[in-house]
């Protein structure tokens, strides 16, 4: 099976200088530089132009107080970070939702509204210590935290999760979570638990969620999910049948669905709706509907 498309909040194109991190004196130097822009969150909504068309990127004396990191450098070497903080009314931006931004960019520049969002909402649930429960400063140009009272450090934490299509003879499963909308279909997915490789998470989930059996599992791509940190994990199944047994509490609806029913879905002439093309959940949908049979 090929697979094609560019998935959304991918595409990294920020050199995000690991090395640079541990240096204060360097990143505090690049914060003053006057090539230095500053994406700002705003409830965790990044801020863009007026036109939704482009990130918005402030200049140091537009940025407000706020937990500040460093993203990275661009080609050229410009240094580039992002705060969360509130911005002044007069800025020629507005801030959006993260989605609808990652939608609107529809290209590398969302992977950069990932990297922002996921590690500012960390800063904003890890401000105390774990271990301990004493309060925790920010080290590493914001790539993790020290504890001031028992010497943990803490790091960005990245939730792993299996999105996956079970296909047989020519059909593939998709799903309806109870909070879904009546008519929304997707693939299914669930997090990967401790000590289980992908693909058995992958099987587990499908026996769980729709009592079915798979083999030859196939891991396809990867996508960043920054709500507020996922790692999705995109494969394809083989089903041993086509019975189905639903937990409800996890599958309100399930059905067997053509590569020619999935196309007009995606085209949005079918009776039920697919994810939107943000989401990986689209990108396996599309890849499978394209393959040959």
């Amino acid at each position: 099976m090929s697979f094609t498309g560019h998935l959304g909040f991918t595409g990294a194109p920020l050199d995000r200088g690991d090395n640079i991190r541990r240096d204060p004196a360097a990143i505090q130097a690049l914060r003053m530089d006057p090539t230095a822009r500053f994406l700002i969150l705003h409830d965790l909504k990044p801020l863009m132009t007026e036109d939704g068309t482009d990130l918005f990127w402030a200049r140091r004396s537009e940025v407000p107080q706020g937990t500040g990191i460093f993203l990275g450098l661009t080609e050229n070497g410009d240094p580039r970070f992002a705060v969360d903080g509130t911005p002044d009314d007069d800025l020629p931006a507005r801030a959006t939702d993260a989605r609808i931004a990652g939608t609107a960019l529809g290209d590398a520049r969302a992977a950069i509204v990932a990297q922002a969002r996921s590690m500012l909402d960390w800063h904003r649930r890890h401000g105390f210590c774990a271990n301990c429960g004493a309060p925790t400063e920010i080290q590493k140009a914001g790539y993790s935290r020290l504890c001031g009272g028992c010497g943990a450090e803490h790091f960005p934490r990245v939730d792993p999760v299996v999105i996956m299509l079970a296909e047989r003879e020519g059909k593939a499963l998709v799903g309806r979570g109870p909070r879904f909308p009546a008519n929304f279909f997707s693939a299914l997915a669930g997090f990967v638990e401790p000590g289980e490789s992908l693909e058995e998470a992958v099987a587990r989930e499908l026996f769980e969620e729709a009592g079915i059996r798979v083999h030859d599992v196939r891991l396809g791509a990867s996508q960043p999910w920054p709500f507020p940190s996922s790692l999705m994990m995109g494969a394809f199944a083989q089903a041993d049948g086509f019975e189905l047994t639903l937990d409800e509490s996890e599958i309100a609806d399930a059905r067997w669905v053509t590569k020619d029913e999935v196309r007009a879905a995606l085209n949005g002439n079918a009776d039920w709706n697919a994810p939107p093309p943000l989401a990986i959940a689209h990108w396996l949908l599309a890849t499978w509907a394209a393959s040959a049979d």
